[in-house]
């Protein structure tokens, strides 16, 4: 799909449910052009009636013209005041919905690879950029070409010789004009790239904080910041210089087109030619106003250019990286997940799990046992389709992975990950994904995640702050937990989920969890307590990754193998 069909949809939305507004808006910057134009001649009706010229317009009906005008301004002048503003909001806010509609389009696998830093630039300075460059110029547009046009009929109606020689003047500075445009497009994406890795190092700055702090690397990480911002500031130098140009180029051609025809009306009425100093003095003004476009025309249209490519940016980066999407399945597990000679490796790096065969029967709890680094982790994030790029086969009952939908998947699959990612919202917010559920079914995920205590004590509505910077490390895992079991999945996958907690909750937690009946438990522990092992239906003992052993408790422990080993070392 070429680059324009892309980004079409993206500026429909600015349009879309916007259209009254839209109109209203073009209405009334057509009515402010047709007064500069009403008040061109009378200026031009006003000097010659100073000179005593012969048919104009008497001044007291000159005065009246001049009061309709004032009324004019200040009718349309309060309704552009309120349809405008209007119609930018609901334009940018629109606009913004529905690129992020189509960033949550995305699965797991297709965002793990993108740069966020892109999508921070392109919702904040790209969005600034996309409503003043494209949004505010296109009437400004409109206006000025208006302008051009009334003030080309109005002097041709004049004098239709002068008309040719201004036309001829402007016409030609425009196209010195034209030569600097495309580079101003060029540049305004330079600038939105730069943009692009600045808020990429300005990220990592910021979430890795107390990393910089604790090896000491303030003046290195400050060292990379100011290089990243000085690339900034140089491409945004580089296209303000552009503009200025683009600006300079525009005043020579208005000097050359607005003294040009003054001097040329001069020259006709001292020879003799029927030009009033009101005709002189309206080509003046009527020059002018089409030379303001003249001037503009190159910086709007390069600006509309830039803005347009902005979006188009947007739109291509929402279009990388999809993963083809396979059909639905119904919202239940029958018989099993079943792994056939599952291989993966990391770009770039070596394989992670190596020919794993393993069935999870529905309905059982198993646990992921082994040292780190065994791919533990590895192999939940493919259940989820959290990767692609797997040799070998994943079965949801008779559903390989990847022709299943991935929106069909995330009904079927939860999954509790070790690091969690709490909303700058309420509590309550956080335990539900900002969803509707029966009261009854949240207490009871808040009751089996240990979440109760933390409830009674800050309350339902008690602000987490950003990324949970108001709760503990136990406490955003008792979310995470809590908010997988509010959705009831048929198949649970646990990712040392209570490696924050104390050992007695995370006891009772893990408990909570084993005790969840129907469902498929595949939990990743580190915490070899035998009571909870020998709870397991199955335990599948992982080293560089492939499965070395699989059984129950006592007869893994009878093998005297790797689970003996690391059981043995952790009591």
């Amino acid at each position: 799909m070429r680059k324009r069909d892309l980004r079409r949809p993206f500026v429909r939305q600015f349009y879309r449910r916007n259209r009254v507004n839209f109109s209203l808006a073009m209405l009334t910057t057509v009515a402010m052009a047709i007064v500069n134009l009403v008040i061109s001649w009378m200026l031009q009706q006003a000097m010659d009636l100073i000179a005593g010229v012969e048919g104009t317009l008497p001044l007291q009906q000159l005065l009246w013209v001049f009061f309709g005008v004032v009324i004019t301004i200040i009718l349309v002048g309060l309704l552009r005041a309120w349809v405008m503003p209007r119609f930018y909001a609901r334009a940018m806010g629109q606009y913004k919905d529905y690129a992020f509609e189509q960033l949550l389009r995305k699965n797991i696998s297709s965002f793990a690879g993108e740069n966020t830093s892109t999508y921070l630039s392109a919702f904040s300075n790209d969005t600034a950029s996309i409503e003043l460059n494209y949004l505010e110029n296109l009437f400004t547009l409109v206006m000025d070409s208006l302008l051009c046009l009334g003030a080309f009929v109005m002097m041709f109606w004049y004098s239709p010789l002068l008309t040719v020689i201004a036309s001829g003047l402007s016409l030609l500075s425009l196209a010195a004009s034209l030569l600097t445009g495309k580079r101003l497009v060029a540049a305004e994406k330079e600038v939105s790239r730069k943009n692009d890795s600045f808020l990429s190092m300005l990220k990592d700055g910021l979430v890795g904080f107390s990393v910089i702090k604790s090896f000491r690397s303030e003046k290195d990480i400050l060292k990379l910041f100011s290089e990243s911002n000085r690339q900034v500031q140089n491409a945004k130098a580089h296209s303000n210089r552009l503009r200025k140009i683009l600006n300079t180029i525009g005043i020579i051609a208005g000097l050359i087109a607005q003294f040009g025809v003054f001097l040329t009306a001069a020259a006709m009425a001292v020879a003799g030619w029927d030009v009033t100093p009101g005709m002189a003095w309206v080509f003046l003004q009527l020059s002018g106003l089409a030379v303001m476009f003249l001037e503009e025309a190159p910086s709007l249209f390069s600006n509309r250019a830039a803005a347009l490519g902005l979006v188009e940016k947007l739109a291509c980066s929402l279009a990388e990286n999809v993963r083809e999407e396979g059909r639905p399945i119904p919202n239940v597990l029958n018989n099993g997940i079943q792994l056939r000679n599952l291989s993966f490796a990391y770009p770039g790096g070596e394989a992670v799990l190596h020919k794993v065969n393993v069935l999870f029967q529905a309905g059982k709890s198993y646990a992921l046992v082994g040292t780190s680094g065994s791919g533990k982790s590895t192999l939940l994030n493919l259940l989820m389709a959290g990767q692609d790029g797997y040799d070998g086969e994943i079965f949801y009952d008779e559903r390989e992975l990847r022709s299943i939908h991935t929106d069909s998947l995330y009904e079927l699959v939860s999954l509790v990950e070790q690091n969690v990612f709490v909303f700058n919202s309420t509590l309550r917010n956080n335990i539900t994904m900002f969803q509707n559920f029966p009261e009854i079914q949240i207490k009871r995920a808040e009751s089996l995640s240990g979440l109760s205590n933390l409830v009674k004590q800050k309350g339902e509505n008690y602000l987490c702050g950003e990324n949970g910077v108001g709760l503990s490390g136990g406490e955003r895992q008792r979310i995470a937990i809590a908010r997988c079991l509010l959705r009831e999945t048929p198949v649970l996958l646990v990712d040392e989920a209570t490696s924050a907690l104390d050992k007695e909750t995370a006891y009772r937690v893990t408990s909570s969890i084993l005790d969840l009946k129907g469902l498929t438990r595949i939990v990743v522990t580190h915490s070899l307590e035998e009571a909870l092992l020998r709870r397991y239906d199955d335990i599948l003992v992982l080293s560089h990754g492939r499965v070395v052993e699989e059984g129950k408790f006592d007869q893994l422990m009878e093998q005297k193998g790797l689970l003996y080993s690391l059981f043995t070392v952790a009591q």
